[in-house]
């Protein structure tokens, strides 16, 4: 639906976007060069990117990220954005080793990805973290858009929850999941689960959990309600991913925390706001926002 844009290239740190910034002027224009550093992805051993229409010209940028980052053994290139039921990137191989899977690192954990068949943004590292960080002990934890199982395995990696119920409706995401379950050993605390998030939710995840997550902002507004129906009947916290735009006058975190209040005033569902904030920019006046939203039920304060 959006283009994923970031500030950075690569999560690498200042030195790598000043030396790839460096060595593209060198062969492209200024504009181009902007527009290359600005949007490409290295998960794994993987590099995708946004690149020119020239074929040469896609070539020459493909051979110097590989000279870049000695650790990365594939170029892709990426037409458009994110799109699709799945949340999938339309690529095109350009240089390297000719695959799409990979095994990508990241908070002491490994994943295996299928870059071409899941949706996985390396740019949500912090919010993975965030999240786990704020798992209690023994919690009960339904991931409704779990892909290939990041912010789940992180959570039993890090917070020892008594179970983590991950639900993709992607079948090859579930593949790389549970195979990622296993690589992890977090056995019998994840638990994947191949479906649409509000039919296993009404079937046999309703008043489990003490937290929901819902890394999926083209349906989070949508599913809310179901989101709320998974929390036991204490309450529990909601942690809510929207896109927004917002003009330059306008405040996307503040529009994203009053819509999602007006929708639970209007399901007389009690809550508060603790925490909000800007995760990234997605294109021209776009950003991803998250709120943690905590729900109470049955008169809980």
């Amino acid at each position: 639906m959006f283009p994923e844009v970031s500030n950075s290239a690569y999560n690498g740190g200042q030195c790598v976007r000043k030396r790839s910034k460096k060595t593209l002027s060198k062969i492209m224009s200024l504009q181009g060069m902007a527009s290359v550093c600005n949007s490409y992805d290295i998960v794994g051993d993987i590099a995708i990117a946004h690149l020119p229409e020239s074929e040469e010209e896609r070539q020459r940028i493909a051979e110097t990220i590989l000279s870049i980052h000695k650790n990365v053994k594939t170029v892709l290139a990426q037409s458009g954005g994110v799109c699709g039921e799945f949340r999938l990137r339309e690529l095109k191989y350009v240089a390297g080793e000719n695959k799409t899977t990979t095994f990508h690192r990241e908070s002491g954990c490994l994943f295996s990805v299928d870059v071409e068949k899941c949706y996985f943004s390396p740019r949500l590292s912090y919010e993975r973290l965030r999240i786990a960080r704020q798992v209690q002990k023994d919690e009960v934890v339904v991931n409704m858009f779990a892909g290939v199982g990041c912010f789940s395995i992180l959570m039993a990696k890090r917070a020892n929850p008594g179970k983590v119920y991950s639900i993709d409706v992607n079948p090859i995401a579930c593949e790389c999941m549970e195979r990622n379950v296993r690589i992890n050993k977090v056995y019998g605390k994840v638990v994947p689960m191949l479906g649409d998030a509000k039919d296993l939710i009404e079937r046999k995840l309703c008043s489990v959990a003490d937290r929901v997550l819902m890394p999926l902002p083209e349906k989070a507004f949508q599913y809310l309600p179901v989101a709320v129906s998974a929390l036991n009947k204490r309450g529990g916290w909601v942690h809510y991913y929207d896109f927004e735009h917002a003009s330059k006058a306008e405040d996307a975190s503040e529009k994203v925390k009053m819509k999602v209040l007006g929708k639970l005033a209007d399901l007389k569902i009690g809550c508060e706001v603790s925490f909000v904030r800007v995760v990234r920019s997605v294109g021209p006046n776009w950003c991803q926002v998250v709120l943690d939203v905590r729900v109470m039920k049955d008169g809980t304060t």
